[in-house]
């Protein structure tokens, strides 16, 4: 009775347990899309930085609170677009300064030339906006908050003196609250949420026809990494080595006093010895640590692949890319993908290269798979070239934001970029530029919902004669 309740009980807080990690994983994934980390940012950081500087100002009765309105206005503009053109320590903190200064200036003039009445002086308010909007114009600052400021200037009485050195002092506590947050974390923002950047170091590949061609990628992409590390993998088809059994081979072995092996298992060291002196010369061209593990089944298969995976602790498969003679993935690819394991699924053009200097990433998005892509592509270059990312529209009133989606997905890595935004069907405009590159970077299509898939099959059906390497990268439904 009570092992019963004791199972049951682990069972459920095995259940909850998984359910805390798909639950944390998916906030994660949703936390990973620059607008969504922009929106929690705001929330947590704005509120954070008001209340701070409030519990400062209390501390003196000299600070009016008429400050705080256009504090808050500047401090979301610069959390929510950290990299737009008013996201700066200087125009944020001399905006509101001249803001506030044009103000006093105002003020001070109506009130020599007599003109201040009952109220707010409306000349005094006409003269603090034309100044504050020749001053942030000849100094390119920001002008928003500016004219809040010169204008609240006007009704803080006799303590004008007190307000400037209030926006001075807070603005800049704000600003260098916002510098520490963009250095150390928004553009830093791949290094702590996006997976591949600091996963996807060791690397399964199953070897099959043109493996080599597959297996140098794979070594491109672990070798980019000091933890990189890849991992062959071969299938010895039990039943095909009983076929060709070679009884003189058996006998020889025999006569020469060593044990007399299986078919299987002399087909499995055959097997072990060419892919050893392949991994030996992986090792030494990519500087990268090469292991080889071979299997007796009954041929290659995505559960096997898995398992072994799993077992040497693998979290990506570089695996060549194959078809059904009906069209669409393989039965042996279609298993990869549906597993909580990363998965590039790469047809080379037939070239045997050795290394890829030039690389498009074609992305619908900014999404996890689009920020897979590019750190894949920045690994296998790795030689200081700019990679091209593109995206296509179908008509020029998405061109604005799809540059802005570009430029979000580019920002979050180092190293040099172009970009291509294009007016036309994707397959079409690989195929125009796929002959100035050697491997192009495509989505699996996965996340897409089966109507759409329906309605548009996914993009690498319809690339089957580009002029370079393709790489499908597909992201493991992490668990």
């Amino acid at each position: 009775m009570l092992e019963g309740v004791r199972a049951r009980l682990h069972a459920l807080a095995s259940r909850l347990r998984r359910l805390e990690r798909r639950e944390l994983d998916s906030f994660v994934r949703w936390l990973e899309h620059t607008g969504n980390l922009l929106h929690l940012s705001v929330l947590v950081f704005v509120p954070l930085l008001i209340a701070a500087v409030t519990w400062l100002t209390n501390m003196t009765a000299e600070i009016s609170f008429l400050l705080f309105p256009p504090l808050a206005s500047g401090t979301y503009t610069l959390f929510a677009d950290p990299e737009g053109k008013y996201a700066t320590p200087w125009k944020f903190v001399g905006g509101m300064t001249v803001g506030a200064l044009c103000g006093w200036l105002a003020l001070e003039l109506t009130a020599a030339a007599g003109l201040t009445g009952g109220g707010v002086s409306a000349v005094g308010a006409a003269l603090a906006i034309f100044f504050t909007g020749l001053c942030t114009w000849g100094l390119d600052l920001e002008e928003p908050t500016a004219f809040s400021t010169a204008l609240l200037v006007l009704v803080t009485g006799n303590a004008q003196f007190a307000y400037v050195l209030g926006i001075v002092v807070t603005s800049s506590f704000v600003a260098s609250a916002f510098v520490l947050w963009r250095s150390h974390f928004y553009e830093q923002r791949a290094q702590y949420l996006y997976g591949t950047t600091g996963g996807d170091d060791h690397v399964l590949v199953p070897m099959a026809d043109g493996g080599e061609t597959v297996a140098r990628f794979a070594a491109s992409i672990a070798g980019a990494h000091d933890a990189g590390k890849v991992v062959l993998f071969d299938v010895v088809d039990e039943d095909d080595a009983e076929q060709h059994d070679d009884p003189a081979g058996t006998e020889a072995a025999a006569d020469d006093g060593s044990e007399e092996l299986a078919p299987a298992e002399r087909a499995a060291s055959d097997a072990g010895q060419r892919l050893e002196s392949f991994a030996d010369e992986l090792a030494d061209a990519y500087d990268v640590p090469c292991e080889v593990v071979v299997a007796a089944g009954g041929g290659q298969s995505a559960g096997l692949t898995l398992q072994t995976a799993r077992q040497q602790n693998c979290d990506l498969i570089v695996a060549p890319y194959a078809e059904r003679e009906s069209g669409g993935l393989s039965s042996f690819l279609t298993g990869l993908f549906d597993s909580e394991i990363d998965v590039i699924a790469f047809r080379s053009n037939g070239s045997p290269r050795r290394r890829w200097e030039t690389s498009l990433v074609a992305v619908r998005g900014a999404g996890d798979t689009a920020r897979a892509m590019l750190d894949f592509a920045i690994r296998v270059t790795g030689s200081g070239r700019p990679i091209s990312v593109c995206t296509c529209i179908d008509r020029e009133s998405r061109r604005r934001a799809a540059e802005g989606t570009l430029a979000d997905l580019v920002d979050a890595f180092s190293g040099r970029f172009e970009t291509h935004v294009a007016n036309a069907s994707v397959e079409s405009y690989l195929s125009r530029v796929a002959p100035r590159y050697d491997v192009c970077f495509v989505g699996s299509s996965t996340d897409r919902s089966a109507a759409s898939r329906f309605v548009s099959p996914p993009t690498f059906r319809k690339l089957s004669d580009l002029e370079a390497d393709v790489a499908i990268v597909h992201r493991g439904r992490h668990r």
